[in-house]
């Protein structure tokens, strides 16, 4: 008699993939925001002041679409655009005050999301996972931090 069949680490990265960002869509949309709302955020608090054509570059996204995020992200109140002193035809963008909350709300649900995903792994085994995953998409020349879906 044959046991269950044995699925390969590509599927089942897959598998956890989907039910990680469907979960992460989730929570984030309890705060009113959309995963790519949530890393340009990441990406504006990491470096403030920076204009839309670094941010889209860092993020591995058509300028077109990040002139869409960050217009949303400025209709709620998120972030603020100024006129860069040294070159008044580009945009440095910031963080508002509100923003600056949100990240923290997010900071929290990250947390939250990442226990949910990562219960059924001990502290040490979690660091383990974490290390290989980062060996395996460094392979890909995956850059940390950035979304592949940026680039749609």
């Amino acid at each position: 008699m044959q046991g269950p069949p044995q699925f390969g680490s590509a599927f089942l990265l897959a598998q956890l993939g989907a039910h990680a960002t469907q979960r992460f869509a989730e929570r984030v949309a309890d705060l009113g925001l959309t995963p790519p709302q949530t890393g340009l955020l990441r990406a504006i608090a990491r470096r403030p002041g920076e204009s839309q054509q670094v941010l889209a570059a860092e993020l591995g996204t058509p300028p077109t679409r990040l002139v869409a995020l960050v217009d949303g992200l400025e209709q709620q109140g998120l972030i603020e655009r100024r006129r860069n002193p040294q070159d008044r035809r580009l945009y440095a963008v910031f963080l508002s005050d509100k923003g600056q909350e949100t990240m923290a709300e997010l900071a929290k649900a990250a947390t939250a999301h990442e226990n949910e995903l990562m219960s059924a792994l001990s502290t040490e085994e979690r660091a383990v996972l974490r290390d290989l995953l980062a060996r395996v998409a460094a392979g890909h020349d995956l850059r940390p931090g950035v979304h592949p879906g940026y680039r749609t």
